[in-house]
């Protein structure tokens, strides 16, 4: 029988080729995206887009509201997300949020009967959030094998986070060669509507920056 894996999925470049990797593993995906209240839909919309495309069994969204505490430029529109590179944490870092989404992952694993969650955390090319460590991760799926009926019964969880220690090039060229179309995928912090991309937030610099040291070209809709 195939094993379930819950894949949190944002509809972003890291996520996309974590879903890749984990389909690639033989895992049936069960898609987790989560509305907690970010700037835009349009990383969920390419959600939906890449659970399709990638052949995932089930993809759920469900909402949380992150925005209702504030205290991110990703959920508090008085905030600005900034146009250049900042020294220390950055504005863009969401209290606790990877907690919160692993932590309904968890529960949606336990349902399932799922001992796999995979998430796209990178520790390499990103923002400089502690919650993507991996000391973070170890951490939580210590947390989640003290934490649910389905450990204390002898049914362990395992945290898969394949591209933690990969530059962004490095995960582009292995979503490349795993068939991910990053054209449907959104990244950017201030994406419009229809999806277009700022060019300038640390996840578009990233991003393109990414692309460029692959070798690859870029197929992001930016705004100009």
């Amino acid at each position: 029988m195939t094993r379930k894996a819950v894949v949190l999925l944002s509809g972003g470049l890291d996520s996309a080729t974590t879903l890749a990797i984990a389909r690639e593993s033989g895992y049936a995906c069960q898609c987790l995206s989560v509305d907690y209240g970010q700037r835009h839909r349009a990383e969920l919309e390419a959600a939906g887009r890449v659970a399709k495309a990638l052949g995932a069994e089930v993809h759920r969204v469900i909402r949380v509201d992150l925005a209702a505490f504030g205290g991110s430029a990703l959920t508090d529109p008085a905030i600005p997300v900034p146009r250049a590179p900042s020294s220390g944490i950055p504005v863009t870092y969401v209290p606790a949020r990877n907690t919160v989404l692993l932590a309904l992952a968890l529960a949606w694993a336990e349902v399932l009967g799922a001992q796999d969650i995979f998430f796209g955390a990178n520790a390499v090319d990103y923002s400089g959030y502690p919650d993507c460590r991996p000391e973070f991760m170890r951490a939580f799926e210590r947390l989640a094998n003290l934490a649910t009926k389905a450990a204390v019964e002898g049914r362990p969880l395992v945290l898969h986070t394949p591209i933690i220690d990969l530059t962004k090039a490095e995960i582009i060229r292995r979503g490349t060669a795993l068939g991910v179309d990053y054209a449907i995928t959104v990244s950017c912090y201030q994406a419009t509507a229809t999806g277009l991309a700022c060019g300038s937030c640390d996840a578009c610099r990233l991003r393109h920056g990414g692309f460029e040291a692959a070798g690859v070209p870029d197929p992001t809709r930016y705004v100009t």
